[in-house]
């Protein structure tokens, strides 16, 4: 679904720098929208800006931590002075998950992850709704959770706790915000092949042939292309109906 179905929107992607965040990036300037590309990597994400231009589409990069309140302020901020308006947010930045069990979890891991991934979506989801509700004419914002937001993973406490919170916050969010046009969604991707999923493998001496049949009926990886396309579609106008919902984009992982 690349045809301009996002043409006069101007979009936010947090984490834009890379994985998912880069493909949905590119995939919502291929759909006309102007972008926003938010991100604590000013290179990787200002190299996502221009592959965008290159590419024939509109986009800006912006620095943000959103674990920092003034910063994602300022982010949004960036937007509306750049391109006078914002339409839709993607909220998909996010730490790496933990590796240690209940027992032993790291507990500054646990505050920095819960800062970004929990409190992080939190504040974006705090200011983009503020400007869209100042701005009157609704708007759409999807989170990004995790299949470990419906089914919990061992040694990963602190993700697994925000992932779920990202659910239970994207359903208060809609539930508050329908009557003003304003739809808030979450998609909810499994085991895709993006740069942590392969340090993962890596790490824990994976093989991919082996590994995905145990998180996929369909016995691979998702592209990170595939949770972009999820998104764009929640983006769009063809979603018009569509709030206070996930999409599973997990290749059945959940349903078993």
């Amino acid at each position: 679904m690349t045809f301009p179905v996002l043409e006069d929107k101007v979009a936010i992607v947090t984490g834009a720098a890379m994985g998912m965040g880069k493909e949905t990036a590119k995939l919502f300037a291929e759909a006309k929208a102007k972008v926003v590309i938010a991100d604590f990597n000013e290179e990787n994400g200002r190299a996502v800006v221009e592959e965008i231009k290159a590419d024939g589409g509109e986009a800006s990069f912006v620095k943000v931590d959103i674990s920092n309140s003034n910063q994602v302020q300022a982010m949004v901020q960036f937007a509306v002075d750049t391109y006078g308006k914002l339409d839709v947010s993607v909220n998909n930045a996010a730490l790496t998950p933990d590796d240690r069990p209940a027992a032993e979890f790291d507990e500054d891991y646990w505050n920095r992850l819960i800062s970004v991934d929990l409190t992080g979506t939190a504040l974006c989801m705090k200011y983009e709704l503020q400007q869209m509700l100042k701005q009157g004419h609704g708007g759409s914002i999807i989170n990004i959770s995790s299949v470990s937001g419906f089914r919990p993973q061992p040694n990963n406490i602190a993700y697994v706790a925000a992932k779920h919170g990202v659910v239970g916050m994207t359903k208060v969010a809609a539930l508050e915000n329908g009557p003003h046009n304003i739809r808030v969604n979450t998609v909810a991707p499994g085991a895709i092949d993006t740069p942590m999923l392969r340090g993962a493998l890596e790490q824990f001496g994976l093989k991919e042939e082996e590994y995905a049949p145990q998180l996929s009926l369909l016995n691979r990886f998702g592209k990170p292309r595939e949770i972009a396309e999820a998104s764009l579609w929640l983006a769009s106008d063809a979603s018009s109906y569509v709030t206070g919902t996930t999409i599973h984009a997990d290749a059945g992982y959940t349903s078993r």
